[in-house]
């Protein structure tokens, strides 16, 4: 039973379909936070362009003998590759149908965000011997996944709720969710560069904590992440009600499980609690309205 589990459970975390339901999750929020109904295609575009692209990077960065990695992901991934390889193929396909249904807004911002994505993953620029991507540039690496996921997760989802007047919201609005969601998603993926922070200084990979120090990135994802709250403030004018504790909440969570990761914790502890808070943030959402609510 315990080994069904585990088995189960790593093809959720490792095969990246965890982390699609994660971008699906932070897309059902931002419908409930401008008070627009679900569209389906939009999150149905948010699942299957993150498994693909995610699934194509890991792909496309393949060195050495990946069933021989200390990461168990890694491992993992390639002990099962004719089924992520397949995985990866229907979920890039399944984009195209998907892709017609949008507004041309969004199919412009999608063509935008799928350069990025690529050009991230793959190394395309060579200085004498070294191969390196836009991943490799200082700083760039977190900035380049805050955008694409803050786009994708939040300004899609506003765009076709737009074209389709499902809502009416500011610009000044947009702005803020955009900007701190973009804090939020920034503040996370720190934590995996302070995990990978003795392999990124041998690579010479510039992240912030090789740049800042291990203490100082800790740091500044909570300043990150007080940023956050400043700006939830801000939305709609915002009155403390249960959308701002519920989120608040959310973001004094993630602050202690940034605080509590440390560069020995198992692929388990970032991979599902770290990606979890994605999801986890909806679910507070929903049940703090639901008691609102209630009572």
């Amino acid at each position: 039973m315990k080994k069904t589990f585990y088995s189960v459970f790593d093809f959720l975390l490792f095969s990246n379909i965890f982390m699609s339901l994660c971008a699906v999750a932070q897309g059902l929020l931002t419908f409930y936070l401008i008070g627009a109904k679900p569209m389906l295609p939009v999150l149905g575009l948010l699942f299957t362009s993150t498994l693909g692209i995610y699934n194509f990077s890991i792909l496309a960065t393949k060195t050495g003998d990946p069933l021989k990695s200390p990461y168990l992901r890694i491992r993992w991934f390639f002990g099962h590759y004719r089924l992520m390889v397949t995985f990866t193929i229907v979920s890039l396909l399944s984009l195209i149908p998907l892709f017609v249904l949008l507004s041309m807004e969004s199919r412009i911002l999608l063509i935008f965000l799928g350069i990025i994505s690529f050009f991230y993953s793959i190394p395309l620029f060579t200085i004498g011997d070294q191969k390196f991507g836009l991943r490799h540039i200082p700083w760039l690496k977190q900035f380049m996944i805050a955008l694409v996921w803050t786009m994708s997760i939040v300004l899609l989802p506003v765009l076709e709720a737009q074209h389709f007047h499902l809502t009416t919201i500011s610009l000044r609005d947009i702005t803020i969710l955009i900007a701190k969601r973009f804090l939020f998603i920034a503040a996370l993926t720190i934590p995996f560069d302070i995990r990978d922070l003795f392999d990124d200084r041998k690579s010479g990979l510039k992240t912030v904590p090789t740049v800042l120090g291990e203490k100082n990135a800790y740091l500044f994802c909570q300043i990150l992440l007080g940023g956050y709250i400043i700006l939830l403030l801000l939305f709609k004018n915002h009155t403390i009600g249960h959308d701002f504790w519920a989120l608040a909440l959310s973001v004094i969570l993630t602050g202690w499980l940034i605080f509590k990761s440390k560069w020995e914790k198992n692929e388990y502890y970032y991979f599902f609690c770290m990606d979890g808070v994605l999801i986890l943030q909806y679910l507070l959402v929903l049940l703090f309205n639901w008691i609102w609510g209630y009572f």
